[in-house]
């Protein structure tokens, strides 16, 4: 399937979505005070929470390494919509210690990631930003393998579970980061739990791809990125508490 006829059927199903609103989504953990999507509720506002998105425009994103979002990434429907190869698009602000919440529905086929604590002193968010790995598990090639399947750390920790939900759904996801200690929720179910710089950490990153960058993981903070992989996604729901 062309990136094109992907984007075109992801519209279809997104449409359908967000038509329905939450009673779409798995319900887990988005949606459930019955709030509009890309809304903060008041026990939200009064917990502290910031939204990063606010369904209608880009306003608090930037290209990495750019001054504005580049073309591909766009603000459709109440989705923040990569539908055309754009490079990753990063928050203007940085968060060292926080809890994101976020629901992301992918292509046919389709690979994107949520990276965290990304600087810009290198070439990829990737070369410093460990990610949450956004995937069809059934069709993308890198769902066979559990270090890169849907919600892992990207080639170091597998999930415990598989719980990502069919292509044409949203998926819900809670990335907390506090310290070290990094927790990946998916659709509810905590399947990743790892520590930063801890000596089974620091053994995984020097036996993997990661061992050429000296500078993966261990920035104390840094933008939040959503990744462009050369296929369409799109992401909603955007909304981080700073735990510092």
């Amino acid at each position: 399937m062309t990136f094109l006829n992907r984007q075109l059927l992801l519209t279809a199903l997104s449409a359908c979505l967000l038509s329905l609103g939450t009673a779409c989504s798995s319900g887990k953990i988005l949606g459930k005070q019955g709030t509009a999507p890309n809304t903060l509720s008041r026990a939200e506002r009064e917990a502290g929470w910031q939204l990063l998105f606010n369904g209608q425009t880009l306003e608090g994103w930037r290209g990495f390494r750019r001054d504005s979002p580049p073309r591909g990434w766009a603000a459709i429907d109440g989705t923040i919509t990569l539908s055309e190869r754009a490079g990753d698009l990063i928050t203007k602000g940085q968060f060292q210690d926080f809890e994101l919440r976020l629901q992301w529905m992918i292509a046919s086929g389709g690979n994107s990631g949520i990276f965290f604590r990304v600087t810009e002193e290198h070439g990829g968010a990737y070369e410093t930003g460990p990610e949450m790995q956004v995937l069809d598990n059934v069709l993308h090639p890198d769902g066979k393998n559990p270090l890169t399947s849907a919600g892992s750390n990207f080639g170091l920790n597998a999930p415990t579970e598989t719980t990502v939900l069919p292509v044409g759904s949203w998926n819900d996801v809670i990335l907390r980061v506090q310290g070290q200690r990094v927790q990946h929720w998916l659709n509810g179910t905590l399947i990743v739990d790892y520590e930063l710089l801890s000596p089974e950490w620091e053994a995984q990153v020097a036996s993997s791809k990661f061992a050429q960058w000296p500078d993966y993981g261990r920035a104390r903070k840094g933008h939040i990125a959503l990744q462009d992989h050369g296929d369409p996604v799109r992401y909603r729901n955007i909304k981080i508490l700073r735990l510092d």
